[in-house]
């Protein structure tokens, strides 16, 4: 294990020699900008003659900030953009006072000083230690080399002990590259990341928001304990209570005139029972389908699309291997059904496509989850007013949103509608 350890943080050494090198080419770029920069802070008292230089330099900081954290991301420093607070007075005022593009000046110097050292450094060590492996083979004759390459007079050293002096060369490149891009790692979140007050605002935000899908979370709970009372009120409840008629009358027919004036109404309560069967499973189908927690989403959703009367195209793209969490299963299964049910009672559509995938392209993974219809459009979340009434959409955009995933509605009139939703893959906590 340590072995495995080691041999990932050499790896990750080749990412970190390879962001030197990028240093070369990207520190003539910065250096101009900060000359850039210097020359509009110059200009600036003589009859503001460098404000638009300053503007510019500024527009090229909050870029080169940018292209900065992605960068460090590749590298293992993950620093969050500063967010954005809200300030008062002239535009001009907002844009040169801001702090955020003034503090990246120093990481850019810092790029441009340690960085161009480091990568010269590597790039050398790792040109020379090539040159050394490949020497022998490439040059004419057999025998000695002398050092440095063609000097007279100078020491003479052998093919082995020179390709040897290049692979050990090669290895040290990564090793060198994890120290020389120290002072860019510890940079880069100090100087690219939010300043207190815009973390304190970070916070802030964050608390309003969970505050609100807190309660989102518990109105969307509610409303479907509503449903499921409602449900089994207007459908298994109706089926016992003719059953349990059916059986009485039955044994009053059996009392008076015996088994054959008894056996229409035992017919009866049988297709009743089979009914009360129906409507139990559908009642739990709607809850959590056994089917979702024993085969997954691909098999729960081939039977939910099976049971729409609208055609349904779709596809699953899912490793049974690698399922998500229970949470984010039972919330997409959520999703694409009420979703389905909007399609057959309100779209009018001719038929509706749903893919179901794992996506990672943004960073962490997420179940995406795409239904999209031919049918009229029109479709939207509202506010779950009591004017309004809680929509079936309202409801999805609690339950995503209670475990902070995303949801997105593309729905002009005339159609079509696309529903986009993504849940995080670890929704809940570990499977």
């Amino acid at each position: 294990m340590r072995a495995t350890r080691l041999l990932r943080w050499w790896a990750l050494g080749w990412w970190r020699a390879a962001h030197l090198g990028l240093d070369v080419v990207l520190s003539v770029f910065w250096w101009l900008l900060l000359v850039l920069l210097v020359l509009g802070t110059v200009l600036t008292p003589v009859l503001g003659v460098g404000i638009p230089v300053l503007l510019l330099a500024r527009l090229l900081l909050s870029g080169a900030a940018g292209l900065e954290r992605r960068r460090l991301g590749w590298v293992g420093v993950d620093v969050a953009p500063p967010h954005r607070v809200p300030r008062v007075g002239a535009w001009w005022r907002r844009t040169l006072l801001d702090p955020g593009p003034w503090r990246t000046v120093g990481h850019l110097a810092v790029v441009g000083s340690a960085g161009l050292v480091g990568g010269a450094v590597v790039l050398g060590l790792a040109g020379t230690g090539v040159a050394a492996v490949l020497a022998p083979s490439l040059r004419a004759g057999a025998g000695t080399l002398s050092w440095p390459y063609g000097i007279p007079g100078t020491v003479t050293i052998g093919d082995g002990l020179l390709v040897t002096s290049g692979v050990v060369l090669v290895l040290l490149v990564p090793v060198l590259a994890h120290a020389l891009t120290a002072a860019e790692r510890a940079s880069g979140p100090w100087s690219l990341g939010p300043v207190p007050a815009q973390r304190e605002a970070q916070l802030r935000a964050r608390v309003e928001t969970l505050t609100e899908t807190r309660e989102r979370a518990v109105d969307s709970v509610e409303a479907e304990r509503r449903r499921i009372e409602r449900d089994l009120h207007d459908g298994p409840q109706q089926r016992l209570v003719s059953l349990a008629m059916q059986l009485g009358m039955a044994k009053r027919a059996l009392d008076r005139s015996g088994p054959d004036a008894a056996r229409p109404f035992l017919d009866a309560a049988s297709t009743s029972a089979g009914a009360a069967i129906a409507d139990m499973r559908s009642v739990a189908r709607g809850v959590h389908p056994p089917v979702l927690t024993d085969r997954g989403l691909d098999a729960a959703l081939s039977a939910l699309a099976a049971s729409v009367p609208v055609p349904v195209d779709l596809g699953v793209d899912l490793d049974p291997a690698d399922r998500p969490t229970p949470t984010a299963e039972a919330i997409a299964y959520f999703c694409v059904s009420e979703a389905l049910t909007n399609v057959a009672k309100h779209a009018a559509a001719r038929g509706v496509s749903v893919t179901v995938r794992r996506d990672v392209a943004a960073g962490d993974p997420v179940l995406h989850v795409e239904v999209s219809d031919d049918g009229r459009g029109g479709a939207h979340v509202g506010n779950g007013t009591v004017a309004e009434g809680r929509s079936g959409l309202r409801g999805m955009s609690d339950r995503v949103a209670a475990v902070e995933g995303s949801l997105r509605i593309d729905s002009p009139p005339g159609g079509p509608t696309r529903l986009d939703v993504r849940i995080p893959w670890t929704a809940g906590g570990p499977r």
